[in-house]
């Protein structure tokens, strides 16, 4: 075992190495050779997998920053564990591409009830059965308690003890990509968390006071000594994709990521983990709650290289349009039917417009940019957890609506995000929970209340003793899946599986294009979308949030049949397999009669003359 560690506030270093998490007994005491910078290093020949150790400094002892395992927990030894041990069986497979992906964002500990990396892996083929072609997992770098979402990760090559063990997340990813499924990872380099992050007492360059940080202080990326750090998570991007075989990242909060240097460290993340790919492609998403374009621009173009955006606009006006409410970062949203055309056609409905919720301009320009470039949702974990009860969107609206903006998420040209158990409308909810020491649990409820207060009916009074408890246990417990649902609620699991499987197979739907959708209101809650196919038999797709609509007259061309077919109904949210009540002819001699709260997918069929009838 090599050890090696920046530790420049120290003037000696040794390592403690036993066989004893404790570190009692036959613990060895040895000592490590400087380098420069404040480096340390130290070959141990006798050291194998198992062993237990960490670093003895001036002022005190600490596991290691990054240690590959903390089998008690951040505030425990660190472990030695060898990468190349596991035998993985996915030579032939080929990564993932950023065309063509539905992502399933999960988070394993509430994923099942078991919440480990065994117990995922055994539905990952009923996920690949559906139609999920790429899992994004919630953070797994470790962190203290016995339960959270992991944003405050502190050791972030060791993968959480509380789902299992590194071999385990191993396996779960050699088993997705049998499965034919991607897996990718959301890695937090925006700051740290609050309780077990020892970065600080190997050197106070980990951070800086140069920027103002959310949650935390800043790391620094770009000010004295920023060469170790800059290191430190480049080298941990890397490490995921070669030692666990990820098929790339999700980079939470990017706008929280400071750094003026020449390169952008996030463009040197974006490469590195590509190189450690070593010929597999990568998917790199970004979450950025500005929306800056230049994040998936090529770098050749001033951009980072990355391939994908969260798109926030496309959720808020499916929530406004759904729940009927558009307050605090709602505000600038109406659910309208221009606003999905827009979403559908650019992605991002804010490019540089003034908005008022925070008093500024939002976005940039990227009319550009191909649309599967934008992730679109209308379900997430920040979007769940951000309400009173944590409850689903199927909840808060009619199933109708519900079903009819699932075809459209699912349909669309962007790239459809699910959050696990929207595929089979979950009955549980998902809450924020975070273990904490009691004095941080108290710091962290109270900052959670005060964050949805923005938020006027939360902040009733009669709302705010309904708030769950960050802290407590039952808040976790409660937000675990039941897979009964998938049987309970078999008629939207179908219809999620049967979208996708159109989205899959379907040749319009399957290849979106640049350019390859226009759109146009037919009505206060409806409009059309049109697909252009490459041979000219297009689709349609109709979607009516609001009552039946009879468009007579129907003076809009992208309703007009393509020439010598009529339009054939092919798919609708209506149908009675999805608990819908049926879905009579839509363009009829009495012109368009379009069914409220639905979807209709709409096809070419050849027109047929009786013999002698005018071609004409």
């Amino acid at each position: 075992m090599h050890f090696r560690v920046w530790a420049a506030k120290s003037q000696r270093v040794a390592v403690l190495l036993g066989r004893d998490p404790e570190l009692t007994g036959d613990t060895q005491c040895l000592e490590m050779e400087p380098e420069t910078q404040g480096i340390y290093s130290l070959l141990v020949p006798k050291a194998t997998a198992g062993m237990y150790y960490k670093f003895r400094l001036d002022h005190g002892t600490f596991p290691d920053p990054a240690s590959r395992f903390q089998p008690q927990g951040p505030h425990g030894a660190s472990q030695i564990v060898d990468p190349g041990s596991f035998r993985w069986s996915d030579q032939q497979w080929k990564g993932v591409r950023r065309e063509g992906q539905v992502i399933y964002e999960m988070h394993i500990g509430t994923f099942t009830p078991e919440g480990t990396y065994a117990a995922a892996a055994a539905q990952l083929e009923e996920l690949a059965r559906v139609g999920v072609t790429v899992i994004e997992l919630m953070p797994v770098a470790d962190f203290p308690g016995r339960f959270g979402w992991g944003y405050d990760g502190v050791n972030l090559f060791a993968p959480t003890r509380l789902y299992g063990t590194p071999d385990e997340l191993r396996n779960f990813v050699d088993r997705a990509h049998a499965a034919g499924v991607g897996v990718i990872l959301d890695v937090v380099y925006n700051h740290l968390g609050p309780d077990g992050n020892y970065l600080k007492e190997f050197s106070d360059d980990y951070v800086t006071d140069r920027y103002a940080n959310e949650w935390g202080e800043a790391l620094n990326f770009d000010g004295p000594n920023n060469g170790p750090v800059r290191e430190f998570f480049i080298s941990n991007a890397g490490y995921w994709i070669e030692e666990f075989h990820m098929d790339g990242l999700r980079l939470d909060a990017t706008q929280q990521i400071f750094d003026s240097s020449p390169v952008n460290v996030m463009t040197e993340i974006t490469r590195q983990a590509r190189a450690c790919a070593k010929g597999r492609e990568t998917y790199i998403v970004a979450e950025n709650e500005p929306q800056h374009p230049n994040l998936v621009r090529d770098e050749k173009k001033g951009g980072y290289g990355m391939d994908a955006l969260w798109n926030d606009d496309f959720h808020h006006s499916g929530i406004v349009a759904l729940a009927g409410r558009n307050e605090a970062y709602y505000t600038d949203y109406e659910g309208s039917p221009q606003e999905f055309i827009s979403a559908t056609k650019w992605g991002y409905l804010y490019q540089g417009q003034h908005y008022k919720w925070q008093k500024k301009r939002r976005g940039k320009a990227c009319l550009d940019l191909d649309p599967d470039r934008f992730i679109a949702y209308i379900q997430n974990h920040d979007q769940i957890a951000n309400s009173l009860r944590g409850i689903r969107l199927h909840h808060l609206t009619s199933p109708g609506r519900y079903k009819a903006l699932t075809a459209l998420l699912l349909l669309s040209p962007s790239t459809p995000m699910l959050f696990q158990g929207q595929e089979f409308a979950a009955s549980t909810p998902f809450y924020y929970f975070a273990d904490h020491n009691p004095e941080l649990s108290r710091l962290v409820a109270k900052g959670r209340s005060e964050f949805l207060r923005q938020f006027p009916t939360i902040a009733s009074s009669e709302c705010r003793s309904l708030l769950s408890n960050p802290s407590e246990e039952t808040t976790f417990l409660k937000s675990k899946l039941d897979f009964n649902d998938r049987e309970k609620h078999s008629e939207l699991y179908q219809l999620h599986q049967d979208l996708l499987k159109l989205r899959r197979e379907d040749p319009v739907f399957s290849k979106p294009r640049k350019r390859g959708v226009d759109g146009a209101v037919l009505g206060p809650e409806a409009f059309v979308l049109r697909f252009f196919a490459e041979d000219g038999m297009d689709r349609l797709l109709l979607v009516n949030l609001g009552r039946d609509l009879h468009l007579n007259p129907a003076p809009e061309p992208l309703l007009g049949p393509v020439e010598g077919y009529h339009w054939k109904m092919l798919w609708s949210s209506e149908c009675p397999d999805y608990g819908g009540c049926g879905t009579p002819p839509l363009d009829t001699e009495e012109n368009w009669k379009i069914p409220g709260h639905a979807a209709v997918v709409l096809i070419p069929e050849e027109e047929t003359h009786a013999k002698g009838d005018p071609q004409n």
